[in-house]
């Protein structure tokens, strides 16, 4: 399948944290097309290895990680009325999705709703009319509409932990000039890119030094919990996420091809010899890699890094404009980064751990 229709049908799936089916289902036909095994395993990831020659060794394997998720909501409470009151599910404020068209995943169907903050037109008297009228908006503002009664929610299974996330009538991808713009290209993009990387490794697999184990991640954007399962239990001691990175003036990075290698985040900062070997590999492909240190922000492999579970991790970024808003990247965003990925993972021999 042609990059840019798989980057379509997983924008128009649904993915929430711990319900990403959708997501799941595409990811694991996709993968099996390409790696020689390929199964969900018991955390919900999706795990696939393409192995490299007959005398490599499990123990120098490589994770290449990007996550399934993306940020949602989740229903805190269900009023007489059948209105939803929900809070963020994964890194998101109220502004990520504005007033908009809603799917609620009840344990019986798939219903509509509208997510609301209330009507401009007030005179101020309340808290929520304030913060809307200042443009404040928090996650106590926000309700979901439904039309429903609460005795009619509670039949087809929506109560509190029931999952809303953006309607499929406001998922299809915008083409601005030479970028593409979405919801949920984090981490809908990076996904692509790593399904490409596997489609050029399963057609020159020669090259490997090493086995590859691709892992498509469960509830990343909460609390890395997949990562963290399928680390603990695959082989291997090095550990790439496959991220969107933020396009800000702050961190010098541009809205272009060139892939951001992240040299550190919140949880920490990423292996040297990684990082090297990253920007190293982006160059050899042909483009300019960005080297930037995002403080505000974390991945896979430095929540795996940081707990100890792996003896080195990079992370490396497709560009992105408004990252967990309506994302944009360049068109060849998710090429640059498949291309800058493979030519890591072919000359990974190279990167060796630090000796004391």
């Amino acid at each position: 399948m042609k990059t840019e229709a798989l980057l379509t049908e997983l924008l128009n799936a649904r993915g929430p944290g711990g319900q990403e089916d959708e997501v799941r289902d595409i990811c694991l036909r996709e993968l099996s097309r390409f790696c020689e095994e390929a199964h969900i395993d018991p955390a919900g990831n999706v795990v696939g290895v393409i192995r490299g020659g007959r005398a490599c060794s499990p123990e120098p394997a490589i994770r290449v990680m990007a996550h399934l998720d993306e940020i949602a909501m989740i229903v805190k409470n269900v009023l007489e009325n059948g209105t939803l009151e929900v809070l963020a599910l994964g890194g998101s404020q109220p502004i990520s999705f504005g007033v908009c068209p809603v799917d609620i995943l009840g344990d019986e169907r798939i219903l509509p709703g509208v997510l609301s903050y209330g009507s401009m037109h007030n005179s101020g008297r309340t808290s929520n009319g304030r913060d809307v009228l200042a443009g404040n908006v928090q996650w106590k503002d926000v309700y979901i509409v439904t039309r429903k009664s609460k005795s009619e929610l509670q039949e087809l299974g929506v109560r509190p932990g029931t999952r809303v996330v953006l309607s499929q009538h406001w998922r299809k991808p915008f083409k601005v000039n030479d970028c593409i713009a979405a919801h949920f290209l984090d981490d809908r993009a990076p996904l692509s890119a790593v399904i490409l990387c596997a489609e050029l490794l399963s057609e020159r697999r020669e090259r490997l030094k090493q086995d590859v184990w691709f892992v498509l991640t469960t509830l990343e954007e909460e609390s890395n919990a997949g990562a963290m399962y399928a680390a603990s239990r695959l082989p291997g001691d090095t550990t790439i996420a496959v991220e969107v990175g933020p396009v800000l003036e702050e961190y010098g990075t541009e809205l272009s091809a060139n892939p951001i290698i992240n040299t550190g985040d919140q949880k920490g900062y990423y292996s040297r010899t990684v990082v090297q070997g990253l920007i190293a590999a982006g160059r050899k492909a042909g483009y300019e890699p960005q080297a930037a240190l995002l403080v505000d922000f974390a991945s896979d492999a430095s929540a795996v890094l940081s707990a100890g579970i792996d003896a080195r991790a990079g992370c490396i970024a497709i560009p992105t404009e408004n990252t967990h808003g309506f994302e944009m990247v360049h068109v060849e965003g998710i090429t640059a980064c498949a291309e800058t990925l493979f030519e890591f993972l072919t000359g990974s021999q190279d990167i060796t751990p630090l000796t004391v």
